[in-house]
């Protein structure tokens, strides 16, 4: 018990800085009592929850809110939609213009962990419709105070008026051709009142659900008035993105046996603590094919025939290692399992000992994917542990929003998921 007792301090007292919820409109968890936050469009297949929080405006698919509470005991939470524009920014509209409803919404669907080490409470939300396409960040706080805000998460609701088309093509930039992907996209705007396209017009891309390095083009290569065209076909690289390589993988399903590329799991009485294989850069080995998540991760056990994943899966502290020699460049552990880099556990420590960087999160169990990276400028750049190879297979989605003249808000009008050659576990 002593075990558990402190795991769980350090969880609850690691982040004891007050936050004040008015910065960046972004994908935050506030608390660290908060695990496993997934948002996703309903599906009956076992990897729904992998796919990008976008929907149609007339889509009957609602979205999905999963998340855990470390707890012993249910709290009031409460969830609120917040309005974007095109660069998520709070959009001029009021909650009326886009919810028939009053926007405050409790979270009253909840599960107790069943015979879990450490206890927890798995909270379900299913997001209302909305009147309006576009951004939307979705705020989740307790006690129905807004100041006490738990988590955010971004997602996208469109509808078809735009004509776009997407196509993954050799970068027109010789050098980049081993090593990226250039995504070229074509807009037959005639469905829309358009009189200045660059300035109503603007197009988002982002790489297998990442805002990171997002590519935000203004500025079309090809204009046709006449037949209201627009193409997006960059020649210096703003279409371009960094192929990148296959993510790293740990197979946390079992607690029982050493899932592939863990070294270690040590099950104690109140906690699970496990260490994955020590990783070694690999930037200049050949490619290799093998099935991944892009970047995502999926919650399941296999160490209870027909459980119910969601409350019976233990979680445990999981230690990231790689092998390298100690930099003055900071080390992280990239993937959505560390919100891209941007979860206080994401940058690794030195372990002078056993000469490595480690990291150490709590993970429910499942497949986790995940790479290493510098940070370069506030930008993250993974190349130099991983590789980057032109026949990586990556997701992409073409965002397409539209300003209308006298208009308070951005519409999403377009979307596109290109998923060429997808291999996914």
């Amino acid at each position: 018990m002593k075990t558990k007792f402190i795991l769980i301090s350090f969880l609850l007292s690691s982040t004891a800085i007050f936050q004040v919820f008015a910065q960046q409109l972004e994908d935050k968890v506030y608390k660290d009592h908060i695990q496993s936050v997934r948002l996703f469009p309903a599906g009956n297949t076992f990897d729904a929850s992998l796919d990008a929080p976008v929907i149609s405006l007339r889509s009957g698919k609602p979205l999905v809110l999963l998340f855990d509470d470390l707890a012993f005991d249910p709290q009031l939470y409460s969830a609120k939609l917040i309005h974007c524009d095109a660069d998520w920014q709070k959009s001029q509209l009021k909650y009326n213009d886009y919810l028939p409803t009053f926007n405050e919404f409790n979270i009253q669907d909840y599960g107790y962990s069943i015979n879990t080490r450490i206890p927890y409470i798995h909270y379900r939300f299913e997001l209302p419709r909305v009147t309006k396409s576009g951004n939307y960040l979705l705020k989740v706080y307790s006690q129905r105070d807004e100041s006490d805000v738990i988590l955010t998460k971004r997602f996208m609701v469109y509808e078809e008026i735009f004509t776009v088309g997407a196509s993954i093509v050799p970068p027109t930039q010789t050098a980049d051709r081993r090593n990226s992907q250039q995504i070229n996209v074509v807009v037959n705007y005639s469905a829309g009142e358009v009189t200045n396209p660059e300035g109503q017009i603007k197009i988002v891309m982002r790489q297998n659900q990442r805002w990171d390095n997002a590519k935000y083009l203004t500025k079309p290569t090809f204009m046709n008035v006449s037949s209201k065209i627009l193409r997006y076909e960059s020649f210096d690289g703003g279409n371009t993105f960094d192929a990148g390589n296959e993510f790293r993988f740990v197979d946390l399903r079992f607690i029982r046996a050493n899932g592939v590329n863990v070294a270690d799991i040590r099950v104690e009485t109140d906690a699970i603590f496990a260490d994955g294989i020590i990783d070694k850069p690999r930037p200049e080995t050949a490619y290799s094919q093998y099935l991944d998540l892009n970047g995502q991760y999926l919650i399941e056990t296999k160490d209870r025939p027909g459980a119910d994943p969601d409350v019976e899966s233990e979680y445990m502290l999981m230690t990231f290692r790689l092998a390298i020699e100690q930099s003055s460049n900071p080390v992280y552990l990239f993937g959505s399992l560390t919100n891209w880099g941007k979860a206080p556990e994401a940058k690794m420590e030195w372990d002078p000992k056993m000469g490595v960087y480690t990291s150490s999160l709590l993970l429910k169990q499942g497949w986790y994917d995940y790479k290493y990276a510098h940070l370069v400028e506030e930008e993250f750049e993974p190349q130099s542990f991983e590789g980057s190879y032109f026949e990586t297979e990556n997701e992409y989605e073409v965002l397409v929003y539209f300003r209308n003249l006298g208009s308070r808000y951005d519409q999403l009008v377009g979307y596109i998921y290109l998923h060429p050659n997808r291999r996914r576990l």
